[in-house]
């Protein structure tokens, strides 16, 4: 495993990190679960990413987590780097949405008690919120940390422009913003447009969400839609309806690329994010060893020919 500086902080992440939002969750069998996260570690893997919301149910992804915690690394808690987050609807009622300091801290106390800790290395704001003054939700970060709950914080799902604003707020606070964690991928790359220019400004470092564009830059949906693959679950945010015919075209093309570079089409799409320097990590799921052993393989060929990356822009575009 390679590992790189988070932005221009002392603080590093592997280049591939595991996240938590799918397979780990109430409704996933456990053991499964459990033998990823090892064999994830094992690996080099030392960055597991969570959120208040993951499951389903909403909170189970941290419970299941924490008794891993408990059982599997309990002595090896100083070499792993944890982090959640809050943002979206978690609970009823007037506090349990959003961006205020009752909702974040009161989230976060919910969140260190499900995983059985006393700290998250990073702790995220999910998402903007516009109903709430920004100062307040930065304030409420800057006090997280100096509370000893988290180490470091985040932002997550915040335009340019917000990401702007917010970084000015924290650092007259004295808490710099170590990580913006925006959806990317080959068929998502808004982020291209201004954000990582913004964090390349700032020294943040950058760790993509969804580089496999929730299984759809995968080999699951090259011949249809498995029953037990994301978009053929219930419980998923994946849609049947969102694997369109010109996707899947675009899809099919792109896998002769990496077939022709000796590479898995999910490899190829997390070391496609990973050739941009601005980018400090991937953040991968998995639902399976094999699967998370193949995505770990992509580090063995990172390199890319000009004319590659030529081909795959001309599909993307």
């Amino acid at each position: 495993m390679s590992f790189n500086h988070c932005g221009r902080s002392g603080l590093k992440l592997p280049a591939i990190s595991l996240g938590l939002w799918h397979n780990f969750g109430g409704v996933d069998p456990y053991e499964t679960g459990r033998r990823i996260v090892r064999r994830a570690f094992d690996a080099g893997i030392t960055h597991f990413d969570l959120a208040n919301n993951y499951g389903p149910p909403g909170g189970s992804a941290e419970i299941n987590f924490g008794r891993m915690l408990a059982t599997d690394f309990k002595s090896l808690r100083d070499e792993m780097i944890i982090s959640t987050k809050a943002g979206y609807y978690m609970w009823p009622g007037p506090y349990g949405d959003g961006g205020s300091r009752k909702y974040l801290i009161s989230s976060l106390d919910k969140s260190l008690q499900r995983m059985g800790l006393d700290y998250v290395d990073i702790f995220y704001h999910h998402r903007f919120d516009q109903d709430t003054p920004l100062e307040e939700t930065m304030m409420a970060l800057d006090h997280i940390v100096r509370q000893g709950k988290a180490l470091y914080v985040g932002l997550s799902n915040y335009s340019a422009e917000q990401t702007e604003e917010a970084v000015a707020i924290l650092r007259k606070l004295g808490t710099p913003c170590l990580i913006h964690q925006p959806r990317y991928s080959m068929l998502d790359r808004h982020v291209e447009e201004s954000l990582l220019d913004v964090l390349d400004k700032h020294g943040i470092g950058c760790i993509a969400y969804s580089p496999l564009a929730q299984g759809m830059l995968t080999d699951r949906y090259l011949k249809g839609i498995p029953e037990d693959s994301r978009a053929g679950k219930s419980t998923g945010f994946l849609k049947k309806e969102d694997i369109k015919p010109d996707i899947l075209q675009r899809i099919l093309k792109l896998n002769d690329v990496a077939r022709e570079r000796g590479q898995s089409l999910a490899q190829m799409a997390i070391v496609w994010l990973l050739k941009d320097p601005r980018v400090t990590s991937v953040l991968v799921g998995a639902s399976s060893i094999q699967q998370l052993e193949n995505n770990l393989q992509a580090l063995d060929h990172k390199h890319f020919e000009q004319a590659e990356l030529d081909k795959i822009n001309q599909l993307l575009n």
